[in-house]
């Protein structure tokens, strides 16, 4: 089982189109996201292995878990930490017999059944969301509001992370809900300061 953490950070390169992905991620750890997810739609195959390869030795460096979605030989080429699965994709229980026992595996969801079944499977972690309308995903579902976020600490064990449309100016609504770990991606990684912006949410979650 990986280590708490509390802000979760994913890559999204059409937010920040003129900086390097790397110096991006780095600067986010260092204002204080303790957790990688390398998510890019628009990538071939080889260009996502050359990118787990360096977030990889990147987050090791700072000793943070690195997460890809979706693609398992990748994960498994480069050693990552973990990764997260959508609703559509490999279930879980495959998934672990590939991954083993000791790698991270995440899950979306949408809906309380499907953080039931989650948890119920073994999932180590959850998304819950999108808390908040997101442009980040294109092929989104509608916002599940901050009820979900409630039915999930009213209903389940399993760690969550709340995701979608997360800001510095709602994230407390978000953590008054029950929420201790969020998940951003435009909110740091398009940030003119992101190592600060960084800073402003791991400070804002670490008081809640």
């Amino acid at each position: 089982m990986f280590k708490e953490f509390h802000l979760y950070v994913i890559t999204g390169e059409q937010f920040y189109p003129n900086k390097n992905y790397l110096d991006v991620i780095e600067q986010a750890i260092l204002g204080g996201a303790d957790i990688v997810q390398l998510r890019e739609k628009n990538k071939s195959k080889k260009e996502l292995l050359e990118m787990a390869k360096e977030l990889k030795a990147l987050t090791a460096k700072y000793n943070v878990p690195f997460i890809v979605n979706d693609h398992m030989d990748i994960a498994l080429a480069v050693d990552a930490d973990g990764i997260h699965l959508g609703q559509d994709d490999l279930p879980l229980e495959e998934a672990r017999k590939i991954l083993g026992p000791d790698k991270i595996i995440g899950i979306s969801t949408h809906a309380l059944e499907e953080a039931l079944e989650a948890e119920r499977n073994g999932a180590d972690y959850i998304g819950v969301g999108p808390v908040f309308e997101t442009k980040s995903k294109v092929d989104v579902v509608d916002p599940v509001g901050l009820e979900y976020v409630q039915e999930v600490v009213a209903n389940t064990t399993i760690p969550f992370v709340a995701i979608g449309g997360i800001k510095q100016h709602n994230v407390q609504q978000v953590l008054d809900a029950g929420a201790k770990r969020i998940c951003v991606i435009s909110a740091i990684v398009g940030a003119e300061d992101v190592q600060e912006a960084a800073r402003a949410l791991s400070v804002t979650i670490q008081k809640s």
